[in-house]
């Protein structure tokens, strides 16, 4: 990738869609942010819902009673949720992956997160399951986890602390659109959250519109090639958020990537029969960085393939740029735009 460019784009769509709106709520949250008591900031204007509240999820059903005041969210990016419609989080895990500066915060969370009055106290050290000590300690009248992997254990073990808003299906598999929704509805703000969904789909569609060369091009995203085993293929499917996104901007899957879907996990391994239709593949995204296309290549060449030339990859690296392929509330503003000039760089080399 251009990292200079990307990393320029980041930054000024960062201080754009965060900084200013979040600016008028700053005054209303300074006192708030030293208890971290959530409370909707002036530059949102909360409707009214009726308690209790029931929100259907992948184990059964959540009542809340009455309004949340307290929020934390556990896995990846449910705290853009209430960061995005006005609300510090009473607490949220740290995030690894993109976080380049070691802070835990992508960017855009970051900038959003202190112009509402919030800091970093809020942080949590969650490991690959929340930290149910420091989750409890925060005293949370609600936990969001729209999106996450949680395991019907992580359910009920959360479910002690505080009702909880569980994923929808399978896996990490919620959409962009489902976090949102069932995240708001769990804050008692989801008419809120269909504006936020509505501003996001406007910018979607606007990119969409700007870039037909992308539409119906073939792409994979990878997520390992065994470097012991080349023939050890690992990729998302159509299931998991970003093939869906991908979906959504008008790219499709290989016919071996949708077939793996059929058994409701997010991803599968390429079958060796099936080695020349990876080659065929128009636009190849992958999290392994430039090893993982050095290794892939090798195995096609050592199969009598074509290769795939740098021109039509797009490395998704560890840092902020590297997580547009898994789009959030938050993150849409500030990397959609680059995210897609490079898939409409990717599909114009895929034409010669």
């Amino acid at each position: 990738m251009r990292r200079t460019r990307l990393s320029c784009a980041i930054g000024l769509a960062v201080m754009a869609t965060c900084f200013m709106p979040a600016a008028q709520a700053h005054e209303s949250h300074s006192s708030q942010a030293d208890t971290h008591t959530s409370s909707p900031a002036r530059d949102v204007t909360e409707t009214t819902a009726q308690y209790p509240l029931t929100i259907q999820h992948a184990f059964g059903t959540t009542v809340i009673e009455n309004k949340p005041q307290r929020i934390a969210t556990v896995a990846w990016a449910n705290h853009e949720v209430p960061l995005a419609l006005g609300v510090v989080p009473v607490g949220f895990p740290r995030q690894g992956f993109g976080d380049d500066d070691g802070d835990g915060m992508m960017p855009w969370v970051k900038t959003r997160l202190e112009a509402l009055g919030g800091d970093a106290s809020v942080l949590r050290e969650d490991g690959r399951t929340p930290d149910i000590e420091a989750l409890a300690a925060s005293k949370p009248d609600v936990i969001l986890a729209a999106y996450s992997g949680l395991s019907e254990d992580d359910y009920a073990r959360l479910s002690e602390i505080a009702p909880v808003v569980a994923r929808p299906g399978p896996r990490w598999s919620s959409s962009w659109r489902d976090m949102i929704r069932l995240d708001s509805a769990g804050m008692g703000m989801a008419a809120e959250g269909e504006a936020l969904i509505e501003r996001l789909e406007a910018q979607v569609a606007e990119n969409v519109a700007s870039h037909p060369e992308i539409q119906g091009k073939s792409a994979i995203i990878l997520r390992y090639i065994d470097p012991e085993d080349p023939t050890r293929i690992a990729f998302y499917n159509d299931n998991d958020t970003r093939l869906r996104f991908l979906a959504e901007l008008g790219l499709t899957s290989p016919s071996f990537v949708s077939a793996s879907a059929s058994d409701g996990k997010i991803g599968g391994r390429v079958p060796p029969q099936q080695l020349a239709e990876l080659a065929d593949v128009d636009i190849l995204l992958t999290y392994g960085g430039q090893a993982l296309i050095e290794r892939l290549n090798q195995h096609l060449a050592d199969n009598d393939l074509p290769t795939f030339s740098n021109d039509r990859v797009i490395l998704l690296e560890n840092d902020p740029m590297g997580t547009a392929a898994n789009p959030t509330p938050l993150s849409m503003p500030a990397v959609l735009d680059a995210y897609i000039a490079e898939l409409s760089r990717a599909a114009e080399a895929a034409k010669g």
